[in-house]
């Protein structure tokens, strides 16, 4: 309390409007903002807290903290009117040139996309008219031409379809045999059981038989492109569903890898059978072979894949069914297709 008592009576000193209800932090507090106002303008702290002309303040020299008070205020400003710039969307550079008008900054270089690309890849969209809808044999043959790998690359069509696949009747999930095959070596494992391994081998199996496949299933080897099961052994594949489901390996009737003839599902798989679905986008990607095939061969595997995707059409789709389709090469630029000519 003794404190107290005596921070009251040099605040009532300064003339500070401070009672016994203050508390003794806030009684400090204002003598000491009155003594630092005092000693920045070189006053008394008397006169702080009485009414000062502005001339008699005017008339004293400015000290380096006043100076620095000026700056502080001066990038207060400046910040509280670019957040209000900000908050009205006004995004223009206030930058001035000597003559005090605002100048605008240099627009962003962004190089286009097809110049970011290698020599290569640029050669090769050279070849192709901007804009321009190919027939499926000329985009086909183009394909072929405007390869940029030293390997042989896959031939790709991309089909944007107008349908919704939320719809369970909608989503499309099917398999063709493509006559020429996909080119590439696919390996097939046969969980059937070990009486009928015999048969998937000749059939052209990797892998066959209960025992030999659990055991792969068990050590998390996945050395296989695709899982053929009867219907009688799926549900032993149950525990292994986990594994197998985000790998795409678990075994579907849609997609023929569930079959009371196991024999003959691991001769389609070998022969080039693939499996296509509609992704979240409404879009499917297959390969219709490989740049060695020539485009006769393509076209024959093409034409394959396009009869069986008009023959799922779903009949409750309203509108177009095929938006646009376009081909192209493993790293390679993509070529338009005209649907006319499918």
């Amino acid at each position: 309390m003794a404190k107290k008592a005596e921070l009251l009576e040099e605040a009532k000193k300064l003339n500070l409007e401070v009672t016994e209800k203050n508390t003794i932090a806030e009684i400090e507090a204002a003598i000491k903002g009155v003594k630092t106002t005092a000693e920045t303008l070189d006053i008394a702290p008397e006169v702080v807290v009485e009414e000062v002309s502005a001339d008699e303040v005017s008339d004293k020299p400015a000290a380096k903290a006043g100076k620095r008070s000026e700056k502080a205020q001066a990038e207060s400003e400046a910040k509280l009117e670019k957040e209000a710039r900000k908050e009205a969307g006004d995004t223009t550079p206030q930058s001035e040139d000597a003559e005090g008008n605002v100048k605008k900054g240099p627009a962003p270089k962004v190089r286009p996309l097809v110049e970011r690309k290698g020599k290569k890849y640029q050669a090769a969209f050279a070849k192709i008219e901007k804009g321009k809808a190919y027939p499926l044999a000329d985009a086909l043959k183009l394909a072929v031409e405007t390869t940029t790998t030293t390997f042989d690359s896959s031939v790709e069509l991309h089909v944007a379809l107008g349908v919704d696949p939320r719809q369970a009747d909608q989503n499309i999930r099917t398999t063709v045999s493509l006559p020429h095959g996909t080119g590439k070596t696919v390996r097939v494992a046969a969980f059937v059981n070990d009486d009928d391994a015999a048969a998937a081998t000749k059939a052209g199996a990797d892998v066959a038989g209960e025992t030999a496949v659990a055991k792969l299933l068990d050590k998390e080897q996945f050395d296989f492109d695709v899982l053929v099961a009867t219907p009688q052994m799926m549900p032993k594949l149950g525990k292994y569903a986990r594994q197998l489901g985000p790998r795409g390996l678990m075994p579907n009737p849609k997609s023929g890898t569930v079959s009371t003839n196991p024999a003959a599902a691991v001769k389609e798989s070998k022969g080039g059978k693939v499996e296509y679905r509609v992704d979240k986008q409404a879009i499917i990607h297959v390969a219709v072979g490989k740049v060695s095939f020539g485009a006769d061969k393509l076209q024959d595997n093409a034409k394959t894949f396009f009869d069986s995707l008009q023959s799922v059409k779903p009949t409750s789709l309203k509108g177009s069914y095929i938006l646009s389709v376009n081909a192209t090469t493993t790293m390679g630029p993509g070529i338009k297709i005209d649907q006319n000519t499918l």
